[in-house]
C-alpha cells in the first residue's frame, strides 16, 4: 500500500513555484528600467526559500513522500539552501549589467527564468526516482537555454545558445538512454529499488549485467556533460564566453551544486554496487579534465574563457573525492570521500560568485570587462574590487589560509586515506596540476596590482551589489581561517545520507 502524500516534503518547491508565477504576473505591470518591483520580490522569495531550507536542513530529518519519488534529507536541503543563496547573489550582481544591455527593457524574464531554473535544481536535488531527476534537469536546462539567448540582438549570445541547446539535447539523450537501460536491467525507476536489485544480484540473474554496465556508461556520460568535464566539455568555453556575463554566472554557479547532487543520487544511492566500474570512469574524466583544463587556461587572454577552463579543472578535482569512497570492496571511506567533494563544490561556487561578481560590476554600458588586460591596474582604481578578486584567485589556486586550500586539502586527504597506490598517485598528479593552475590565477593578480591601468572610467555599483560582494570576499577568507563548521555540516549531511 502506498504511503499518503506528504506535501510538507516539497513545501519550499511549492512556495518557489507559486512565487515564480506571481512574479511573472506582477512583472507585466512593472515599467521601471531595472524592474525594481520584480527584483525586490525575487530577492525576498529567494531569502525566504533559503531560510526555510536552512531550518529544514538543521533539523537533520530525512523525509520521503510521493511514493518515495521525492526525498528531503540534510544533504539535499543544504545544497538547495546554498543554491538559493547563490542565485540571490547572482541576481544582485547581474541586475545593473542586464539593465545596461536592454535585457530588462522588454520584461523581467531574466528574474522569472532564474527562479524556474532554480526550481529545476531543487527537483533534481530532491529526486529519488529517475524520472523526477530527469524532469528537474530538463526544467533547469530549458530555462538556461532561454537565459543564454536573452540578448536577442547579440549574434554571439545566439550562437552560444544554439551550441548549448544542441549539445545539451545530446547529453540529455545520453542520460535518458542510460536510465532506460538501467530500468530494463533492474525493473525499477526508484533509486532504492535499483540499489536493492543490483546488490541482491537480481539484475545479474536476469542476464542483464551487460545491459546494466552499458547503461552506466551512458549515465556517467550524461553526468559528465552537466559537470562540464573532459571530453564532454566542448560547450563550456563557448557558452561562458558567448553568454551575457550575468547569465554565465547563473550557469557556472548554483547549477554545479545540483549537478553534484544528482551524481550522488544516481551513482551512490542507486548504483553503488557498480562503484568499481563508475569510479574507473570518473578517474579517467578527472585526470584528463585536470590536464586539459589547466593547460588550456594558460593560453587564454579572454577572462571568461580562462574561467571556463578553470571550471573544467576544478570539476575534475572535485571528482577525485568521489573515487576514494569504495576501495577494494571496502566502503569505510565513503563518508570522508563524499563529504570532501561536497565541501569542495560548495566552496567552488562561493569563489565563482565573487570572481564573476567583480567582472559584472566592472562592466558598464557598451563595455564588457572580460579580457585579462581590462583588469590592469585595478588596485589603483578600486582596492575593494581588486582585493576581492585577488582573494578569489588565491582561493582557486589553493593558497592558504583561504577556503580553496582546505577544499583541495580535504579531497587529497580522502585520496590518501584510501591507502591505495593508484589514488595516492592521483593525489600527487592533482598537486602537480594545481601548481600549473596557480600560474594563470596568479597572473591575474599580477595584472591587477603591478600593471598600469588601461581603463579610467569610474566604477559605478549599487550599495546592494557592493555589500554582497564584500560579504562574498569575506566568506572566502573567513571560511578558510575557520573551515570546521562547513566541513562538519558536509560530514553530517553525507553521514545522514549513507545511514
Amino acid at each position: 500500500m502506498n504511503e499518503p502524500i506528504s506535501w510538507v516534503v516539497a513545501y519550499p518547491e511549492i512556495f518557489l513555484l507559486v512565487m515564480s508565477a506571481v512574479i511573472s504576473l506582477v512583472d507585466v505591470g512593472v515599467k521601471s528600467r531595472l524592474r525594481d518591483t520584480t527584483y525586490v520580490l525575487s530577492l525576498l522569495t529567494l531569502a525566504v526559500v533559503a531560510y526555510l531550507l536552512g531550518a529544514s536542513a538543521a533539523s537533520g530529518e530525512t523525509l520521503r513522500s510521493f511514493n518515495n519519488m521525492v526525498v528531503s534529507d540534510p544533504m539535499g536541503q543544504w545544497l538547495k539552501c546554498f543554491a538559493a543563496l547563490a542565485m540571490f547573489a547572482t541576481l544582485v550582481y547581474g541586475r545593473r549589467y542586464a539593465g545596461d544591455r536592454d535585457m530588462l527593457a522588454r520584461g523581467g524574464e531574466m528574474f522569472s527564468l532564474a527562479l524556474y531554473a532554480l526550481l529545476g535544481m531543487f527537483v533534481m536535488i530532491s529526486g529519488h526516482n529517475f524520472l523526477v531527476i530527469y524532469l528537474g534537469l530538463e526544467l533547469l536546462t530549458l530555462s538556461s537555454y532561454a537565459l543564454v539567448a536573452l540578448r536577442r540582438d547579440d549574434p554571439q549570445a545566439i550562437e552560444a545558445a544554439m551550441k548549448y541547446f544542441v549539445l545539451g539535447a545530446l547529453a540529455s539523450g545520453f542520460l535518458l538512454y542510460g536510465m532506460s537501460m538501467v530500468y530494463g536491467a533492474t525493473g525499477s525507476l526508484d533509486l532504492a529499488e535499483v540499489l536493492k536489485a543490483i546488490a541482491g544480484g537480481e539484475a545479474t540473474l536476469k542476464g542483464s549485467a551487460q545491459v546494466l554496465v552499458l547503461g552506466l556508461v551512458f549515465v556517467v556520460a550524461g553526468l559528465a556533460f552537466k559537470l562540464g568535464v573532459v571530453p564532454f566539455h566542448m560547450w563550456v568555453p563557448d557558452v561562458y564566453h558567448g553568454a551575457p556575463t550575468a547569465i554565465t554566472l547563473m550557469i557556472g554557479g548554483a547549477p554545479k551544486l545540483a549537478a553534484f547532487a544528482i551524481v550522488i543520487r544516481l551513482l551512490v544511492e542507486g548504483l553503488l554496487p557498480l562503484a568499481v566500474d563508475w569510479q574507473q570512469m570518473l578517474a579517467v574524466l578527472s585526470v584528463v579534465s585536470l590536464l586539459v583544463g589547466n593547460l588550456a587556461a594558460i593560453a587564454q587572454t579572454n577572462l571568461k574563457r580562462m574561467l571556463a577552463f578553470s571550471t573544467i579543472s576544478q570539476m575534475g578535482f572535485m571528482l577525485l573525492g568521489l573515487l576514494a569512497g569504495v576501495v577494494a570492496g571496502d566502503s569505510g571511506n565513503m563518508a570522508n570521500a563524499y563529504s570532501s567533494s561536497m565541501f569542495y563544490v560548495i566552496t567552488y561556487v562561493l569563489t565563482t560568485l565573487g570572481t564573476f561578481g567583480v567582472i559584472l560590476l566592472l562592466s558598464r554600458n557598451g563595455f564588457e570587462s572580460e579580457n585579462i588586460t581590462d583588469l590592469a591596474g585595478l588596485n589603483q582604481r578600486s582596492p575593494l574590487y581588486a582585493g576581492v578578486m585577488a582573494i578569489c584567485m588565491f582561493s582557486l589556486a589553493g593558497v592558504p589560509p583561504l577556503v580553496g586550500f582546505y577544499a583541495k586539502l580535504s579531497v587529497l586527504q580522502a585520496l590518501l586515506a584510501s591507502s591505495h597506490p593508484l589514488y595516492i598517485g592521483l593525489a600527487v598528479f592533482a598537486v602537480m596540476m594545481s601548481l600549473v593552475g596557480a600560474f594563470y590565477y596568479l597572473r591575474l593578480v599580477k595584472v591587477m596590482y603591478f600593471d598600469a591601468p588601461t581603463q579610467t572610467a569610474d566604477i559605478v555599483a549599487g550599495a546592494d551589489a557592493r555589500s554582497v560582494l564584500s560579504l562574498n570576499g569575506a566568506l572566502v577568507l573567513v571560511l578558510g581561517i575557520v573551515p570546521g563548521g562547513l566541513m562538519t555540516l558536509c560530514a553530517q549531511a553525507i553521514a545522514a545520507l549513507l545511514a
